[in-house]
């Protein structure tokens, strides 16, 4: 047992069908997700060779390219698209309203839900995956499966796949889980265990050298994060960030969380606060890459201004800045609407239907590229709304009032695949196949 808290691509992906899809991915971090494993390419146009190979489970069909897929929530179930074509792979029931975390490994989903006898987080196996062979990779697929691995937790919270870990956390008692995603193929696999002193709606990750970083809080606040190496000596601590949310990684590994004045950066053993230019200045998510210095984030000004924001914030986490940048005048979006493009743009998917595109230094808007018709934010978060989901070039996005999904080539604007959904999709995860 490990007790917290001490003392107390460059290569992309472009999914546009018939062309073969380009085999090497590294995906830029939405959040925290991890990078997927590089492997050789097809030229455009070309024919795919397959070898005549069975997976080492013997429980795939060999395909002739990496297959992303996607996950999409409903009131009820889970619905498991193919990346390349949006074409319908599978239909699975799970009871109420479920949440969608990818586990790191390119090919599992880990399912937060309270279904069943048992609360917590479920392994959803999408059946997609590559295996690497000498100097080449082979594909596989299968039938996605509802797996019964469950990581208990009484509320699931975050889980963030980093520093070789995929990270739970359970926001009713503070427990902390560490899971090897590679192994969630072959049933339950072993896990660490650590706690938070006191239970609250947080986060935890390991760093790459076995360091940990967790949230600092109690049932009534939020207040901070804590630092600790890989032998639990703390490191640094900053209670310096009232109702902290939200956590991302930056190159060379600094770590960004959310205030509601601003954010705390951490890199070689100090935390610095980047204060709001605002007294209310909330962030709560962001979302890096692993080549730039600069995170973006989102921005609320108005702690009454409901789910709807209108400004976004850049964090130059180099020079410890943060700049707040308006969108276009009656645009706004929500938490699931921004990610990061191939070139490290900024993506904002407004109630506009557009996709907008910015500079991620300078915050321009350098590109606005209709996808969907106009919408309006919900008042409360769980309703169903457009999410935006982001894998190499190609930006997926839903459109709960059609029951339709899109892909969008980031460079072009180009909405060159719609798939026609059966149900009204919530959140959405995507995996790369590999």
């Amino acid at each position: 047992m490990i007790i917290v808290y001490g003392p107390a691509m460059t290569q992309r992906l472009r999914t546009r069908p018939p062309l073969p899809l380009l085999a090497a991915l590294a995906v830029p971090v939405l959040a925290l997700a991890a990078c997927s494993t590089p492997a050789e390419t097809e030229e455009a146009g070309g024919a795919a060779t397959v070898d005549e190979h069975e997976d080492d489970g013997g429980h795939g069909e060999e395909a002739a390219e990496r297959t992303p897929r996607l996950a999409a929530a409903y009131d009820g179930g889970l619905l498991v698209l193919d990346g390349l074509t949006l074409e319908l792979v599978a239909d699975l029931e799970l009871p109420g309203f479920n949440r969608l975390n990818p586990a790191g490994d390119g090919r599992h989903v880990l399912v937060s839900t309270t279904a069943g006898d048992e609360p917590g987080f479920q392994v959803l196996d999408l059946g997609t995956w590559a295996e690497a062979h000498g100097d080449h990779s082979h594909y596989f697929t299968a039938e996605p499966e509802l797996t019964d691995v469950v990581f208990p937790a009484a509320t699931p919270g975050h889980a963030i796949p980093h520093g070789g870990v995929t990270t739970l956390f359970d926001d009713a008692t503070g427990e902390i889980t560490f899971v090897d995603p590679t192994e969630l193929g072959d049933g339950m696999p072993e896990v660490e265990t650590a706690s938070t002193p006191e239970a609250h709606h947080g986060f935890a990750f390991r760093l790459d050298d076995g360091g940990l970083v967790t949230t600092v809080g109690d049932d009534d606040s939020r207040t901070g994060i804590v630092v600790t190496d890989a032998a639990g000596t703390e490191v640094a601590r900053s209670e310096d960030c009232p109702g902290v949310h939200g956590e991302a990684v930056a190159a060379d590994e600094v770590v960004i969380a959310g205030c509601e004045d601003g954010v705390l950066i951490y890199a070689e053993g100090e935390i610095t606060k980047v204060a709001s230019p605002d007294a209310y200045g909330r962030i709560g998510n962001q979302f890096t890459t692993h080549d730039s210095p600069v995170a973006l984030g989102d921005y609320k000004h108005d702690p009454d201004g409901g789910l709807g924001l209108h400004e976004i914030s850049l964090i130059d986490t180099a020079a410890t800045t943060l700049e707040v940048v308006h969108l276009p005048e009656g645009v706004e979006y929500t938490y699931r609407d921004l990610g990061r493009g191939p070139e490290g743009e900024a993506l904002v998917l407004g109630t506009d239907g557009a996709l907008h595109v910015l500079d991620e230094v300078t915050g321009e808007v350098v590109a606005s590229h209709p996808v969907i018709d106009a919408w309006e934010v919900p008042a409360e978060w769980q309703t169903a709304h457009p999410t935006l989901k982001v894998l190499g070039e190609t930006a997926y996005v839903t459109d709960p009032a059609n029951q339709r999904i899109h892909a969008v080539d980031i460079p072009t604007g180009e909405v060159y695949l719609t798939g026609e959904l059966p149900a009204v999709p919530n959140e959405i995860a995507v995996v790369s196949g590999g």
